[in-house]
């Protein structure tokens, strides 16, 4: 039975779209594909399907996801911050699906705190609202 199916749905997943070749060009400043790897996707972790996010936030000493799949509260959905020293924080959280919207909680080392759009998002809430949405590339093609 998957590990994955009998956790909260709230709970955040330590799984990775990025491989060591991605971290290597990622540092380097040469991975024009960051796009593929940053941001939303929707993914599947073992038969369970969901969402992966990731995000650049070197400095940051926290960093969650909120949005309405989580009533908006920061203590729900926190990354895991890679041991790479890419600064990248990730993570997947099951039953988070396409249209879902989403920002990012960051807390600073000093403690201050900010709710940022996804600058990866493929998709956003209508202005003067400010949230990313979840969002699949074949969607943009179609």
């Amino acid at each position: 039975m998957s590990t994955l199916k009998n956790l909260p749905v709230e709970a955040v997943v330590h799984a990775s779209l990025l491989t060591d070749l991605d971290i290597y060009l990622f540092k380097q400043g040469s991975d024009f594909r960051l796009y593929e790897k940053l941001g939303s996707h929707s993914i599947t972790v073992d038969g369970v399907k969901g969402t992966y996010f990731a995000i650049w936030a070197p400095n940051a000493a926290a960093v969650s996801v909120i949005g309405d799949f989580n009533q908006w509260d920061a203590t729900v959905n926190a990354l895991y911050l890679r041991g790479d020293d890419s600064g990248i924080w990730e993570g997947f959280i099951a039953d988070v699906t396409v249209g879902a919207l989403y920002k990012y909680r960051l807390v600073s080392r000093d403690g201050n705190i900010a709710d940022k759009g996804d600058p990866f998002a493929l998709c956003w809430e209508m202005p003067p609202l400010t949230a990313s949405r979840v969002w699949d590339t074949g969607l943009c093609l179609e």
